[in-house]
């Protein structure tokens, strides 16, 4: 989750960099840097590896003056962590600069084209296309702005970009596109700050507008001009920077759940961040303590965990048996501790544990050592308890969590399950090098897919209200999308206190249907995909009951709003994506029927983020 700052005003500019960059210091840290324009409008760029102490260090050595510039600190996506790969970016005159948090997945395609002409690139990153992009572009029209947002037509994927340049020395070009990786705009004066986390700009701004996706901003000293990817002029509502803002670290959200379902677009971003390469299509895990003999003698595999941990396993199977090949059993932690559990085949233990504390995990994690078993554990604390007993940590890269139900390490944990597979899957033979490479252009896409899924989501208030006074809910999924009833379930369970059960849809017959009638709402989730004929007769046999159905829905359906009572579209995509697209929705709803039913949202009663004692 990289972090990026920008600043135009009176002051010098590389102070207020650094500062703003000390405070989005945890978003990335494995190199930084800055670019500002000096006092002859010349650019000025300055970049170092490791932590933002040594880019401080060239800063103190190397003074530059000017009242204009941005900032960058990066965990690295594409490429290893290198002064070359270090942002800011330059096109071939060095005269446009670009800062980026994202991923271009139109990048191979792009560069190749480039290279073709007079374009040379020196970094293996995917933000070097924008700046040579923006370059022809510039050339063509002579504007800026024109040639930054005719750029950002041509970009795929999920991104956040900072652009300043010689040719137009008076101002900072923001763009965003997709949901993953926030852009902020804030005004005190005479002066304008740009930035990806609020935290960077308190101090100074006094009133800020949040950039949405396909939204840019032209960002001058006096004036913040606001208009869309589709040239059309924009007017932003701005919003005063008050303490509690501030404080609560909750920005313009109401509570930590929601703030935390919308961070998921770039949680699941910080998941991949070097984790893929693109241009030869591999999946590096950093340190994995097997070898391909090892993995390729993988005859068995154990998922453990509880709750939403234990559904992120139910999607693992999944991945684990289409991708790498290999035959998975699913384990709540709480019941595998006390079986006579069976090591032979010895199988590789995968444990999903976001606290990494959790005790029922644990202790099924001790009896896999004490029987020396394999372990790999996934968890979003560093230094936790599972991270020690395990032989590798796979950190699922979300920060803080503070609403004590999951919402973005439960993605997290689907999108790192998702490159775990992978990596077993081509050091096995499982996945062959074209299949690897389909499958990291299909991941490739989910952070953007997440963003859409959330763009997407404006009617699930109103269907809140419209149901929240129903005290029991019936969810219905099949293959990889029944896991998400499960979790839909849950969330339901755990924020509204509302009676709520998953179930795989073919159960249905077998006892549920018993309990059907009009005040028992049932959500079935129907995306068009191989099972999608079975979840339609699932939900016209609950229709010939007089239940009310909301259905969850691949874009475009037409079949489904004549069946069911209402509709939850989310975005088309792969099957092994589904749950990506599918889970913002589920998320909201809960969310949205605790709010009319006066919950206590981010900390509901009688539960704890992490279960340390049995």
């Amino acid at each position: 989750m990289c972090g990026i700052v920008g600043y135009i005003g009176s002051e010098k500019a590389v102070p207020m960099l650094m500062a703003g960059l000390k405070k989005l210091e945890y978003r990335g840290y494995d190199s930084a840097g800055i670019a500002v324009l000096d006092g002859k409008n010349a650019v000025k760029s300055q970049r170092s590896i490791g932590k933002l102490s040594a880019l401080l260090e060239l800063t103190e050595k190397d003074k530059t003056d000017g009242t204009l510039g941005i900032g960058h600190t990066r965990w690295a996506t594409h490429g290893k962590p290198s002064v070359e790969n270090a942002h800011p970016h330059t096109d071939c005159s060095g005269k446009i600069v670009v800062i980026h948090n994202g991923i271009v997945e139109n990048y191979i395609e792009l560069k190749a084209r480039l290279s073709e002409g007079r374009h040379k690139f020196f970094s293996q990153t995917d933000t070097e296309v924008i700046p040579h992009l923006i370059e022809e572009h510039f050339s063509a029209t002579h504007n800026m702005a024109e040639a930054c947002r005719l750029t950002a037509l041509e970009l795929k994927g999920a991104q956040a970009i900072l652009v300043v340049s010689e040719y137009e020395p008076d101002k900072i070009i923001a763009i965003r596109i997709g949901n993953a990786g926030g852009l902020i705009v804030g005004r005190d004066g005479k002066e304008s700050y740009i930035a990806s986390d609020l935290a960077a700009m308190a101090d100074h701004a006094r009133h800020v507008a949040y950039l949405e996706s396909r939204e840019m901003a032209v960002v001058g000293r006096d004036s913040v001009h606001y208009l869309t990817l589709d040239g059309a002029t924009l007017v932003k509502k701005t919003t005063a920077v008050t303490e509690q803002m501030v404080s609560a670290g909750k920005g313009l959200f109401e509570h930590f759940m929601l703030k935390e379902i919308s961070e998921q677009p770039e949680c699941v971003l910080n998941a991949l961040r070097g984790r893929m390469g693109f241009e030869l299509a591999d999946v590096l895990l950093e340190g994995i303590p097997f070898s391909k003999h090892e993995a390729s003698e993988m005859r068995r595999i154990v998922l453990v965990g509880m709750g939403t941990s234990m559904h992120a396993a139910m999607v693992g199977r999944h991945y684990m048996e289409r991708l790498a090949g290999v035959p998975t059993e699913i384990e709540n932690a709480s019941e595998f501790r006390y079986r006579d559990f069976i090591a032979d085949p010895p199988p590789l233990v995968i444990s999903i544990s976001q606290s990494g504390e959790t005790v029922d995990t644990l202790a099924g994690m001790e009896e896999a050592k004490r029987r020396g078993l394999r372990q790999i554990t996934l968890c979003n604390t560093p230094g936790s308890q599972s991270s020690r007993l395990a032989d590798y940590t796979l950190s699922l890269r979300c920060g803080p969590e503070i609403g004590v139900a999951s919402t973005k390490t439960l993605a997290s944990s689907i999108a790192c399950l998702y490159l775990l597979a992978l990596w077993i899957g081509k050091h096995n033979g499982h996945l062959d090098e074209k299949a690897l490479e389909k499958q990291v252009q299909i991941l490739a896409k989910a952070p953007d897919l997440v963003g859409r899924a959330l763009s997407m989501t404006s009617s699930i208030k109103a269907l809140a209200e419209k149901y929240h006074k129903a005290n029991h809910f019936l969810y219905l999924g099949r293959g990889i999308d029944y896991p998400m009833a499960m979790e839909g379930a849950i969330k339901l369970k755990e924020t509204a206190y509302v009676h709520a059960e998953g179930y795989a849809a073919g159960e249905m017959k077998h006892g549920p249907i018993a309990l059907i009638d009009d005040s028992m709402p049932v959500l079935a989730i129907a995306p068009r995909n191989a099972l999608y004929q079975k979840m339609v007769s699932n939900i016209q046999e609950v229709k010939a009951r007089d239940g009310k159905v909301i259905a969850v829905a691949t874009e475009g359906d037409t079949l489904l709003p004549t069946i069911a009572d209402d509709i939850i579209f989310v975005p088309a995509c792969d099957y092994l994506l589904e749950p990506l697209a599918i889970l913002p929705a589920l998320q909201l709803f809960a969310y949205y029927m605790a709010v009319h039913l006066k919950r206590d949202v981010d900390q509901p009663r009688n539960l704890a983020k992490s279960v340390t004692v049995e």
